[in-house]
């Protein structure tokens, strides 16, 4: 992996360092496992080191990540604006993870916009805007949380890791690489692993908590989306779902519901590239995996608004869920060669 600049490592220690008033950090809108476990995991290790750390996330989260240390201290913001807005404009320093531009954190946008201290960015997807004084752009890392325990350590902050960030770290790794089922392909992943295992993570304990925590209704709702909405092409290697509002609520949805619907495609024989879109009142949420050399990220900033990694992509469209569904449809003849090209099977 590419390393660190070592300036830009001794530029952040000092400046922390130096500072006296709060540090905000603040992840994406709908923060996912590496969202979460990244902005709660640095947080817990600058507090260890002494400092004061308000994070602030611009919408709510899943329940199932609620177990990590901090997150009933964190703030949302469309739950206290006013506080928030007090907070971030009275802190020293920003630290933005998990997103490299600013359309990503939703009704914070303006305020982070406008916001004239210190920004720092952590992140490990490509692209970046360019929005913050200091970046670490790392997208050869897996996730954000393994990218933020080497520039802490590199930092010489591994001293302030204790078991609380450790497990907040991992959790983030293990889900942003669907349980080490992508974006794994180096080495060091398994190393850094390794490292927060020796703080006493019981990775079997972590993966309960996240995954063997469900309520019925999202059993439910699984089972229904597999039988009534899902799409198959095997011409074409792919596969769709779909979440309407109507069935979110004959199902009783809650936030994080539909996590890893996406990947469940992916476990038919000939399919590698999976697409899943959700219906929410504004847009419609896109999500993108594929096994092997097919490109989700490149065919989510090409036709749906988004971006991301290779085999995990995401993006946004304002359009309705039929119309979304049939793009999907009409754009897989485009992509067959390709598609036959990566088969894994």
């Amino acid at each position: 992996m590419k390393p660190f600049n070592i300036e830009d490592i001794k530029r952040l220690r000092a400046e922390i360092e130096q500072l006296e008033g709060t540090i905000v950090i603040v992840p994406h809108i709908n923060p996912d496992g590496d969202a979460i476990g990244s902005v709660l995991g640095l947080a817990s290790i600058l507090k260890n080191a002494g400092k004061q750390v308000t994070v602030i996330s611009p919408n709510h989260f899943p329940e199932f990540l609620k177990w990590m240390k901090g997150s009933d201290e964190l703030l949302v913001y469309v739950n206290a604006r006013e506080k928030a807005a007090k907070i971030l404009n009275e802190a020293s320093m920003l630290i933005c993870l998990d997103f490299n531009h600013l359309s990503r954190i939703g009704e914070l946008k303006e305020l982070i916009e406008n916001w004239s201290g210190k920004k720092v960015m952590i992140d490990h997807h490509p692209y970046p805007q360019g929005f913050a004084d200091l970046e670490f752009s790392h997208p050869d890392y897996s996730s954000t949380a393994e990218l933020v325990f080497h520039v802490t350590k590199a930092m010489g902050y591994e001293q302030y890791i204790d078991l609380d960030g450790a497990e907040c770290l991992f959790c983030g790794i293990m889900t942003d690489t669907g349980s080490f089922d992508y974006n794994v392909s180096d080495p060091q992943t398994f190393n850094t692993v390794s490292e927060l295992l020796a703080f006493g993570v019981n990775p079997e304990d972590i993966h309960g908590r996240v995954f063997d925590n469900y309520s019925v209704d999202r059993m439910r709702l699984m089972g229904y989306c597999l039988s009534e909405c899902m799409e198959v092409f095997p011409e074409y290697h792919a596969a769709v779902m779909y979440l309407s509002k109507e069935t979110k609520a004959k199902f009783h949805y809650q936030k994080g519901d539909n996590e890893g619907f996406v990947n469940m495609p992916l476990s038919i024989k000939g399919i590698h590239f999976s697409a899943f879109f959700t219906e929410n009142d504004d847009q419609i949420k896109a999500s993108f995996r594929s096994k092997g050399e097919f490109a989700v990220n490149e065919f989510a900033t090409a036709h749906f608004g988004g971006g991301g990694h290779r085999n995990a992509a995401g993006g946004e469209v304002f359009d309705t869920l039929e119309a979304t569904v049939e793009r999907f449809r009409k754009l897989l003849p485009e992509y067959a060669e390709e598609l036959k090209r990566t088969k894994q099977d």
